[in-house]
């Protein structure tokens, strides 16, 4: 008899110690690098592989297969080899030998279709704090196959939302809570422990002990884009001003980042986002061309501080590039124009631009508490990409009259 053995945090291990359907909750909380994903990927496809499971990974938005779990769990199955043998791992499904099957749905516009789903076994949701009450209240009843269970993995940041009222502050019965963070994962990695100390000396306090230790994050005045911006679905008309397209360029620590906006009634659209760490300049113009629609027919701005980019990408695929304008003040001079705004909305689906917009923040005087003019340089690729975006439009505007684009 052959025996495998796989390793996890421990505080994932004992999370998992108890055998399938002695508890009904799973909940794993924390920040970032403790290896949460990708240790509910890799339980799943070994639970997957020792019995016959129907696998439902889900989140409140999923737009494609790019935005789900299919990746992390691709990467845990790849590290075994045993896992890699027993797994088809296709570009939008993964099912085992024995017929293991994992499903990969979004809550909000699937729901009606998950509640006919039979025999879901377990259900792992991810980025739970961003799932809203009513979408918990219609999806717990589905999951009701014997021995079924639920496992969950979030950052917290609100104190009101449904995950912490429901499974941190109190816990339902036959639940299993357990807070990680990077402390306790003994692979976290280098360059995050780099990245890690950076923050810890440059950020709000309260911003970093969300990011890194997991701790809810009350909003802030600290926050550069405080009470400005709300997440909801929206389509553009034809009487809109834009669209604007605006990239930021990094590789191996920064993501190339860009955005696709638009403007009506002194409000700020952004529709679509991209970022991707460790981009090459070769695959840029189609992840673009696929991520922000009709870039290659719009004119679009792009970081000046890499004409060679610019250059290259005008031929081949985004002949309308152009280098953004910059220059002394004009981050600040960007970030006024984007709060000059009377809202900004984004569409649920730009996660990245989301997040800066919830992390970016003014440095804080660590002596009196005091908030400083100064921005931390940090969660402002997507926003960089977006102030360059706008560039002809803040030097156009007069009042609150928008020039067409």
């Amino acid at each position: 008899m052959t025996t495998a053995s796989i390793k996890l945090p421990k505080p994932l291990a004992r999370l998992f110690t108890p055998p399938r359907g002695n508890l009904r909750w799973r909940v794993a909380h924390g920040g970032r690098g403790s290896g949460k994903s990708f240790s509910f990927a890799l339980m799943a496809a070994v639970w997957g592989y020792a019995e016959s499971l129907r696998i439902l990974c889900t989140r409140e938005l999923q737009v494609s297969i790019r935005e789900s779990m299919h990746a992390e769990i691709k990467n845990a199955i790849e590290s075994y080899e045993w896992l890699a043998a027993h797994y088809d791992v296709g570009r939008d499904y993964i099912r085992g030998k024995n017929g293991t099957e994992f499903i990969f749905r979004g809550l909000r516009h699937n729901i009606s279709s998950i509640k006919s789903m039979a025999q879901i076994d377990l259900a792992i949701v991810e980025e739970a704090e961003d799932v809203p009450a009513g979408s918990w209240q219609d999806f717990i009843p589905t999951i009701r196959a014997p021995k079924s269970e639920f496992w969950v993995v979030l950052n917290p940041k609100r104190r009101d939302s449904w995950a912490a009222e429901n499974l941190l502050l109190s816990q339902p019965p036959r639940s299993s809570v357990v807070q990680i963070n990077h402390n306790n994962n003994p692979w976290f990695p280098t360059v995050l422990e780099e990245q890690r100390q950076h923050d810890r000396q440059t950020l709000d306090p309260a911003l970093y002990a969300h990011i890194w230790e997991g701790e809810f994050y009350e909003h802030s005045d600290a926050q550069v884009f405080n009470s400005k911006w709300r997440v909801s679905e929206f389509t553009p008309t034809d009487n809109w001003n834009g669209p604007y397209f605006g990239v930021d360029f990094g590789f191996a620590n920064d993501p190339t980042a860009g955005t696709k906006s638009w403007i009506h009634d002194n409000t700020l659209y952004i529709e679509n986002d991209f970022a991707k760490v460790g981009l090459e300049l070769d695959d840029t113009a189609q992840a673009l061309i696929e991520s922000l629609p009709e870039i290659e027919k719009h004119t679009s701005r792009a970081d000046n501080a890499r004409p060679e980019s610019i250059s290259y990408l005008k031929r081949h695929g985004l002949p309308k590039m152009q280098p953004c304008a910059k220059g002394k003040g004009s981050v600040e001079d960007g970030i006024e124009h984007i709060k000059s705004y009377n809202e900004i909305v984004i569409h649920p689906r730009c996660k990245a631009t989301i997040e800066e917009f919830r992390l970016y923040s003014y440095k804080i005087d660590r002596a009196s508490g005091d908030i400083l003019p100064d921005l931390v340089d940090a969660y402002n690729h997507n926003i960089d990409s977006l102030r360059y975006a706008l560039e002809p439009v803040m030097r156009r505007r007069s009042g609150v009259m928008i020039a067409r684009a």
